[in-house]
């Protein structure tokens, strides 16, 4: 059952998202998830999903923030480095601190910082629960998405028919 679960759930695209804070002594930690979501308008509150083996997590409990920044679709080895090894998550990668000190990277489309308002067992997994403190829109960059186990950007089939209509084809895009 678990590999035709996780087969047809490949059917669902889902957000890259690297969730980022930093640890006691100010170093940047993050990891990369597929399950940010909107929970609550009022008050702000949103979430995300993490594997309970995860190493990241603690030190977002311990630091009780995250800012969750949505990768943009030409960010692929930005989202394969922030998966891979806790050491290298960080190395060569610009970010600048929010004013709650959580890492915003450099090139993402959009960012929420939160802090965390609750931690949930749930299966394998966790649910952290994150009140909005601040948010921003960053650049008008498609995102990054994962679909049927591979990572592509999103293209608004819309925006292609309105630039085709006012004549503003770009070459390989």
């Amino acid at each position: 059952m678990s590999r035709q679960f996780r087969d047809v759930l490949g059917n669902f695209p889902t957000s890259v998202v690297a969730i980022t804070t930093t640890d006691t002594e100010g170093r940047p930690q993050g990891m990369i998830v597929g399950t940010f979501t909107s929970v609550s308008l009022d008050p702000p509150l949103v979430s995300f999903l993490a594997d309970r083996s995860s190493s990241t997590l603690p030190t977002i409990t311990a630091a009780g923030r995250f800012c969750a920044n949505a990768l943009a679709g030409n960010q692929e080895r930005l989202s394969r480095r922030m998966a891979g090894p806790a050491k290298e998550r960080f190395a060569d990668i610009t970010w600048q601190a929010s004013d709650l000190g959580n890492p915003v990277l450099d090139g993402i489309v959009a960012w929420v910082d939160c802090t965390v308002e609750q931690v949930v067992e749930i299966g394998d997994h966790l649910l952290v629960v994150g009140r909005v403190q601040d948010l921003r829109v960053e650049s008008p960059k498609t995102p990054l998405l994962f679909f049927r186990g591979g990572y592509g950007d999103y293209l608004s089939s819309a925006g292609l028919l309105l630039d085709s209509l006012v004549g503003w084809h770009e070459i390989g895009r």
